[in-house]
């Protein structure tokens, strides 16, 4: 019988882990007291991906671990084939813990033809045989309803929202990089008891972005822009030039998912911005860790929820 610290019976649970992010995964199986599953995962000469569990889940109920972020094909398909070897394997159940939820992005038909990938992609989880999902800050949180299983759906939120406190900066606004976050710049205001400003930007192409207009009061103001994930960072470093313009003081950033692709490093470091703040639902390299990047652990509320899955507890007491 297999207890964590709690008192919990593992017992019936088996934690796995894929190639995306075995850091963070090693990270959760400390927190629940518990060792990661005997499973490797490589690849053939071809490319093609191949999965060996080594050891009986027959009955158990499974978690896997893995994030689907770049090289974001080949990691989707190590969690759609895990997931498959583990069923075929008569395992109870499988859990897909999936910290940066991949092709979040294409959510809507923004234009004619258009695909609704995140859908495709959740059609393709249940298919494989995933009976629950968890997952961090989706990047619209109806995305939930793709899905024809559970979805518990983390927030970042507190772990950043703690960080920033620790600072005390004084006359503090948040700022939503576009309309989009504005929900989510509201609920991080709110413990501060502080405004907010809106950055009124389009995109002429993907991956580009244009300030137009900044919405409330910055000037001499010390700034903090939140988003659900950094990818190239044209967004939030434009942004961050566009507020110490119009007066800011200074240039906060922070956000949950470290996508850091492209020109990404390079922009940050020739951008105003004072210090960034992301957490590590993607692996973040050494060499892309500046000296403004600071990387908050996401181990602990993982291990949490997996925890409280396995045991039928409520979730939603973890965030108030």
């Amino acid at each position: 019988m297999i207890r964590n610290m709690t008192g919990d019976d593992f017992s019936n649970l088996r934690l796995f882990t894929c190639n995306s992010h075995p850091e963070l995964a090693q990270e959760i199986a400390e927190h629940m007291g518990v060792d990661l599953g005997k499973a490797t995962v490589t690849k053939f000469s071809d490319g093609e991906i191949s999965v060996s569990i080594w050891e009986s889940v027959r009955g158990k109920d499974c978690f896997i671990i893995q994030s689907t972020s770049e090289p974001v094909n080949d990691n989707l398909m190590e969690l759609l084939i895990m997931t498959d070897a583990l069923k075929r394997a008569s395992a109870n159940s499988v859990t897909a813990v999936i910290p940066y939820y991949g092709y979040a992005r294409q959510d809507r038909k923004a234009k004619a033809r258009d695909p609704i990938t995140s859908k495709l992609v959740a059609n393709m989880l249940t298919a494989a045989g995933v009976n629950r999902v968890i997952t961090m800050d989706l990047h619209a949180s109806q995305e939930q309803g793709f899905f024809d299983i559970p979805v518990d759906h983390m927030v970042g939120q507190p772990l950043l929202t703690d960080y920033f406190r620790l600072k005390d900066l004084d006359d503090l606004v948040i700022v939503s990089p576009d309309h989009g976050s504005v929900t989510r710049a509201r609920n991080m205001a709110k413990p501060f008891n502080v405004p907010i400003a809106i950055i009124d930007k389009r995109r002429p192409e993907p991956n580009k972005s244009e300030i137009m207009n900044i919405i409330g009061d910055i000037e001499n103001k010390n700034c903090l822009i939140l988003d659900d994930m950094i990818d190239t960072a044209g967004t939030i470093c434009n942004a961050a030039k566009a507020l110490m313009d119009l007066g800011a003081r200074s240039v906060y950033a922070c956000a949950t998912h470290a996508v850091l692709s492209g020109p990404a490093i390079e922009r940050i470091e020739a951008s105003p911005i004072k210090e960034m703040v992301l957490l590590n639902t993607i692996p973040v390299p050494e060499e892309k860790r500046l000296k403004k990047i600071t990387v908050l652990s996401t181990g602990h509320i993982f291990a949490e929820t997996i925890m409280r899955v396995y045991s039928n507890r409520p979730i939603s007491v973890m965030f108030g």
